[in-house]
């Protein structure tokens, strides 16, 4: 309930309930460590701690009802987050806490050869894609910096992948599904992370595949692709949890 709530809030640009994600987040913690945790103890209470910090520190800000200037002379600088920054923000706390997970269950089993041609094939098409729209970008200073700020989403979704290898090694299939979409998630932020570069108008007019304008946005719903985004992550989350916590439940059974 608490997570659709955040779903909302994204897509309506008008959070529901300010702090949805983190009641979302923290339910899951308590449900986890109430139905009972796999070894090792403190993976999936880690994992949603690194979650639960980051949804805190974005907690959506009291909207207001005064209205200001700002009046910026010649020489003032506007302080704009670069490319990278922005990425860093959206997918270090998801990257820190799939690390964690790979961290806890080494050392990892070895793979089919299904599953590892699979997760060949999937990791091949989220570098491939990072690199085919940041080859796009027009001059080698911005092929520089938009390869920089598409990092940490194509990090995301190869630890992503990783850990969804790693789960389904271990017969995790529900907590895998959750990993595979956490690198889906991976191809939107490319694109919102090339969104946040300064480039010539001829290369910001391509939004690519999963850019904001794949779903088209409205004045009632005018942030559908953002949202859409947000509900992946967010099933993603809770389905690795569920899967996790089921595995102690078979163990114990």
């Amino acid at each position: 309930m608490f997570a659709a709530a955040h779903v909302a809030g994204v897509l309506l640009a008008v959070p529901v309930w300010r702090y949805a994600e983190v009641a979302s987040l923290g339910l899951a913690l308590v449900h986890a460590v109430l139905v009972g945790l796999p070894a090792p103890r403190w993976a999936v209470p880690a994992f949603l701690t690194v979650l639960l910090v980051d949804a805190v520190r974005t907690v959506p800000a009291v909207p207001g009802d005064s209205y200001g200037w700002q009046v910026l002379s010649p020489g003032d600088a506007a302080d704009v987050p670069s490319g990278f920054e922005v990425a860093l923000a959206a997918c270090w706390a998801p990257i820190v806490a799939v690390v964690l997970l790979l961290i806890a269950w080494r050392p990892w089993p070895r793979p089919s050869r299904a599953v590892a041609v699979a997760a060949l094939l999937t990791g091949f098409l989220v570098t491939g894609y990072a690199a085919v729209r940041a080859s796009a970008s027009g001059s080698a200073d911005d092929v520089w910096t938009v390869s920089l700020a598409v990092l940490p989403a194509v990090a995301l979704g190869l630890a992503g992948l990783a850990l969804a290898m790693v789960l389904a090694g271990t017969g995790d299939r529900l907590a895998a599904a959750g990993a595979l979409l956490l690198t889906v998630v991976a191809l939107p932020n490319i694109d919102s992370s090339i969104a946040g570069v300064l480039l010539p108008y001829n290369v910001q007019q391509s939004t690519g595949l999963f850019g904001w304008d794949l779903i088209r946005p409205s004045l009632s719903l005018p942030q559908p692709m953002p949202a859409l985004t947000t509900a992946l992550e967010m099933t993603a989350y809770l389905l690795m949890v569920a899967g996790l916590t089921g595995r102690r439940s078979r163990q114990d059974a």
